[in-house]
């Protein structure tokens, strides 16, 4: 750090990371890549099965394969920094670094609840309007809703990295394993109640605001499930939506405690294992939510290996 007129001026942060053992950062650091090296195989899978299956060429899996894209990007956020600094002594990161990651992790968690959003609108119309499920659904308001996600990510981030970088900081050791606006708010020589204010405010219309949207889709999909009269019938038309409550389930649950809370409960040890759940170990586990519970992903997935196999 430098001194000019009685401020220091923080040129790199310290990530503290997960543990301070280097024997556990060694294990830690194979458990990471792996998990790393899984999750974008696993999400690359199924843009291929996208990609090469045309029976998968429709709304769903079309959502699908974004949100497999941004799970990519998001964990590769965090976790290939995590992973170098695992293996170095100087576990540090430049002050753009710092703020480029916090720009593109906020940016992906943002977009991926308005996608999970989409999905379930999705669901909706699949299941509560069927006979107009082509017609609403259709390639240009599929690619709209794409775009909107996109840029309600992008604001969002933009005012959440703006107004964090503008602080006074006192100290450039950040008790995280990345840069989230939490724990570098806890640096900061100012008061924060603005930044506050505004995690509240802007981050309550993004993840609270796509979470109503989800709610009120799958209000209206269960009160039209319960109207199916066949037993089989409803279980077959709820399966369709299980995966996409279970990630919806993981994703919103570990961010709504991460975000929604006074500043005098951030920094606690609890808060890098819950984010480690939702930039870490949902992006790892959405593929196989997705792909296990999917018949015609897994055939889709079969047709691909057995064409590798043949050429």
């Amino acid at each position: 750090m430098m001194i000019q007129d009685n401020h220091s001026i923080i040129s790199e942060f310290i990530l503290v990371g997960l543990s301070d053992s280097q024997e556990l950062q060694n294990f830690l650091f194979v458990v990471f890549l792996c998990i790393y090296i899984i999750t974008v195989s696993g999400n690359v899978y199924i843009i291929l099965a996208y990609r090469f299956s045309p029976v998968l060429h429709n709304p769903m899996y079309f959502y699908l394969a974004n949100f497999s894209f941004l799970d990519i990007s998001y964990i590769t956020g965090t976790v290939p920094k995590m992973l170098s600094n695992f293996l170095s002594e100087q576990k540090t990161i430049s002050v753009y670094g710092c703020a480029i990651q916090m720009y593109c992790v906020w940016l992906f968690g943002g977009t991926e609840c308005y996608i999970l959003a989409a999905m379930a609108y999705d669901r909706y119309n699949a299941i509560c309007q069927p006979l107009l499920y082509t017609a609403i659904m259709n390639n240009v308001i599929c690619s709209q809703l794409i775009i909107v996600s996109w840029i309600i990510g992008a604001v969002n981030s933009l005012i959440h990295t703006v107004l964090t970088f503008s602080l006074t900081f006192c100290s450039n050791k950040i008790n995280h394993f990345f840069c989230d606006v939490p724990p570098v708010l806890e640096l900061s020589c100012t008061n924060t109640w603005v930044n506050e204010l505004v995690i509240f405010l802007i981050s309550g219309c993004v993840i609270i605001g796509s979470f109503i949207l989800i709610m009120i889709s799958y209000f209206k999909i269960i009160s039209t499930i319960l109207k199916v009269h066949s037993r089989f019938g409803r279980r077959k038309t709820f399966s369709t939506c299980t995966s996409h409550l279970i990630v919806v389930t993981m994703f919103y649950g570990s961010g709504i405690f991460m975000y929604f809370r006074p500043k005098s409960s951030y920094g606690m040890e609890q808060d890098r294992l819950v984010s480690i759940m939702y930039t870490v170990i949902a992006p790892m586990l959405n593929p196989f939510v997705y792909s296990l519970r999917n018949g015609e992903m897994k055939l889709a997935m079969k047709r691909i290996l057995h064409q590798l196999i043949k050429s």
